[in-house]
């Protein structure tokens, strides 16, 4: 079984569960870097409160900041998505697995309900 860092995941997805957070990553995911204040130019809020969402996403390990002289740039980090990716696959499987077994169990319904019992027209 995978095991996957608990902590670093709900941090994950827990930075992931605000809309602000998901638009601020997008526009990261456009640029290679971007100051604070382009970041927050499109958004109706104020630049703390765009500061206090830039720190979520950091403290997730999501964004990594760096400073040059007086602009502070951000940076999309994506690996711990990577992590939510994998914990998420699991569950993609699951689904998909239960979903073939409910098709294949309603075309085998189906096929015994056919006039002929499903041996087609020969």
């Amino acid at each position: 079984m995978v095991r996957f860092q608990e902590a670093q995941l709900d941090r994950t997805f827990s930075a992931l569960s605000d809309p602000t957070r998901r638009a601020l990553l997008a526009r990261l995911e456009e640029q290679d870097a971007v100051s604070v204040s382009e970041l927050a130019q499109p958004f109706a809020m104020s630049l703390p409160a765009v500061m206090k969402h830039l720190d979520v996403l950091s403290d997730a390990g999501l964004i990594t900041r760096t400073k040059t002289g007086r602009t502070v740039s951000c940076r999309l980090n994506a690996d711990p998505m990577e992590e939510a990716m994998g914990w998420l696959a699991r569950y993609q499987r699951f689904w998909t697995q239960r979903l073939d077994a409910l098709e294949g169990m309603l075309e085998e319904r189906r096929r015994s309900r056919e006039p002929d019992g499903g041996a087609g027209n020969v």
